[in-house]
């Protein structure tokens, strides 16, 4: 129900649901779950969240819409959040901190910039949204922002707090690593696809009275984008 809760809200229901309440998903977990969970139960939750990692990002590489592309990558990377947080080990629960402040930026991103398009072009297929570079010049930067911190490109944040996970599954049970280490591959290549098949090409006919980005939705961007490179010079902040 949650990729179909993000495609279907409003684009400010969508930035909020990515950016808070999964947040707050996430924080319920670590407080709720028990300092001493049984192995029986911890092990096919983690077989479980890993292998929805895997199993969101085949999704994505498959997907046309852009907006449900967007949430099904926001569900693989909470899927790194839910498996660590079940490990309960202080370097497990810092991971999925971290991974959380920057995952709820950079989706919320990532949705703002798909509800720009989709407000210029009246639809969210990507095969009809190709050579906004040229349209718009500015927001590719911040289209190649979002993809690269999605696909969590050192040094980000994202990179330390899906590093930190790994670690983390892989000293519990080192077989994690495969579904990690697929699961962030296939991450990279849905990312960059995504940015490339939005902002490279030819324009289409419907995209060439695309208008350029307007100041609010510039200092939208520059307030996503201000704390992810805060927070990637010093990830002390979140504490």
């Amino acid at each position: 129900w949650l990729p179909k809760a993000h495609v279907e809200a409003p684009i400010a229901g969508s930035m909020v649901l990515a950016a808070v309440l999964l947040k707050l998903g996430g924080y319920g977990i670590i407080r709720m779950t028990p300092t001493n969970i049984s192995t029986t139960l911890i092990y096919p939750t983690i077989a479980m969240a890993t292998w929805g990692i895997i199993m969101t990002g085949l999704t994505c590489l498959r997907k046309t819409d852009l907006k449900a592309l967007i949430a099904y990558s926001s569900v693989g990377h909470m899927g790194l959040v839910a498996s660590a947080t079940l490990i309960q080990t202080p370097w497990s629960t810092s991971g999925a901190v971290i991974l959380m402040v920057a995952h709820g930026l950079t989706s919320s991103m990532l949705f703002c910039l798909a509800n720009m398009l989709y407000e210029r072009t009246s639809t969210r297929m990507l095969i009809a949204m190709r050579g906004m570079q040229k349209a718009m010049p500015l927001m590719t930067s911040y289209w190649l922002i979002a993809s690269l911190t999605n696909l969590a490109l050192p040094p980000t944040i994202n990179l330390i707090g899906e590093i930190q996970i790994m670690t983390t599954l892989f000293n519990w049970s080192p077989l994690t690593i495969m579904m990690t280490a697929t699961g962030a591959a296939i991450t990279a290549i849905y990312s960059l696809q995504m940015f490339m098949a939005s902002q490279q090409g030819h324009l289409t006919k419907d995209s060439k009275e695309v208008y350029p980005a307007q100041t609010r939705e510039l200092l939208i961007m520059i307030l996503h984008a201000l704390p992810i490179l805060l927070l990637t010079l010093d990830s002390e902040l979140i504490n």
